[in-house]
């Protein structure tokens, strides 16, 4: 499967793009992409890989990727079964940083959305008020036209760039190298969502990379920033967590459907990363939902 340079294609009649999805799945391959994208999840759970981060995305997640940014969307499997019903939604702005001329982030006046642009190459969180704020504004965006879109577009980035209500996702920018690259990490990363439930053992994660175990350790996390296991464990948690908050399962069961053959690494490897033990996770959650 190759990667994708995504050419996103353009409304001739507009400067930049914003839309309404319904989708069973949002684009599911590890890809980058010239235009600056600004994501607000209505509908629909998920794993999502944005650099060397994996996070679950939920409803109300707000969410900047910057240009050449890699990332990729896995949902959850309720959407992705043959007989699904359920969809995901959401609002996708895509935009060119040269999409209003070359140098207009670069003038003195919009010194602010040009620090924004650069650090949304580290993938940017927007949450609390502000969150709100912009997401009413992708809103009107899909019903207005003519310069009003300009102005509500600007006003969202202007709000996301002075707020404190932001987070960084990756510490350092996170690009490709090649397209080569990114068919491999591309070949790696659908491996693994495909089968992180089973045993792996790295003879064969390296054989899917075409290169030795041993040079498979060094690429991983030269490129991820984690170790191959560690990686694998990050995985398997993120699926506890969620079927320890939307089933009634024991917590016995999730452990080994989780892909995990050892309870008390399990619960180690669960604290180490939650910071929470899986118990403590689901009273968590079922005291916020109640």
């Amino acid at each position: 499967m190759k990667p994708h340079l995504l050419k996103i294609p353009l409304n001739p009649e507009h400067s930049f793009n914003v839309r309404y999805d319904v989708v069973s799945h949002f684009y599911k391959m590890w890809h980058f992409h010239h235009e600056v994208e600004l994501v607000y999840i209505i509908k629909g759970t998920g794993l999502q890989f944005i650099g060397d981060n994996i996070h679950h995305f939920k409803p109300g997640d707000l969410i900047m990727f910057g240009s050449y940014l890699p990332h990729l969307w896995r949902s959850d499997d309720i959407y992705l079964k043959p007989d699904a019903t359920e969809k995901l939604e959401a609002i996708v702005l895509h935009f060119s940083p040269d999409c209003f001329g070359e140098q207009f982030f670069n003038i003195p006046e919009n010194k602010d959305l040009d620090k924004l642009l650069e650090n949304a190459k580290k993938a940017i969180r927007i949450h609390g008020q502000i969150k709100e704020h912009v997401a009413e504004l992708m809103f009107r965006l899909l019903e207005t036209e003519g310069s009003e879109r300009i102005i509500l577009l600007l006003q969202a980035l202007k709000a996301i760039s002075l707020s404190d209500e932001i987070e960084l996702v990756n510490k350092q920018n996170t690009t490709l190298q090649s397209l080569n690259e990114a068919d491999r990490l591309n070949n790696v990363y659908q491996y693994l969502l495909d089968n992180y439930t089973r045993n792996i053992g790295l003879n064969e994660i390296a054989e899917i990379a075409h290169i030795t175990p041993h040079a498979f350790c060094r690429y991983f996390k030269s490129r991820t920033k984690k170790t191959f296991f560690g990686f694998l464990i990050e995985l398997r948690v993120n699926h506890a967590s969620q079927l320890l908050i939307s089933s009634n399962r024991s917590v016995s069961d999730i452990c080994y459907e989780s892909g995990f053959n050892n309870f008390s690494h399990f619960n180690k490897s669960f604290k180490n990363i939650t910071g929470r033990t899986p118990l403590q996770h689901r009273k968590m959650y079922s005291f916020s939902s109640g």
